[in-house]
């Protein structure tokens, strides 16, 4: 393999159709790594952006990567083109305040078994 198989050309699309980069990043890069670039390159116009890596998915070829992961183990066979630019979606999903986590709490389902 040489040295450009081994590295992905990545651009990071935001929700309101802007971009991150593209930038190159190695096939061992990961996707960890990838979040905190978008947080460390997030514009610093735009509102609403991440601070923790917590708060940041990447989709692509339409599935959330897992931090885990690395950029050659998510690589589309069918979407990826040697050479060209890959596009992975960047989802910001703030955690929920205090108000929402109680309410989330009242939500829950609670069973009771009743013994006679």
């Amino acid at each position: 393999m040489s040295g450009a198989q081994n590295r992905l050309e990545i651009k990071f699309r935001l929700t309101d159709g802007s971009d991150i980069g593209p930038k190159s990043f190695p096939a061992a890069t990961s996707i960890s790594t990838l979040k905190e670039t978008v947080v460390a390159q997030w514009p610093k116009e735009k509102e609403n952006g991440p601070k923790t890596v917590k708060e940041v998915k990447i989709i692509s070829a339409g599935r959330i990567l897992e931090n885990n992961s690395t950029v050659g183990e998510c690589r589309s066979p069918l979407c990826d083109v040697p050479g060209g630019v890959t596009t992975m979606h960047v989802v910001v999903q703030s955690p929920p305040s205090d108000k929402e986590k109680k309410s989330l709490q009242l939500k829950q389902n609670k069973c009771v078994c009743v013994i006679l």
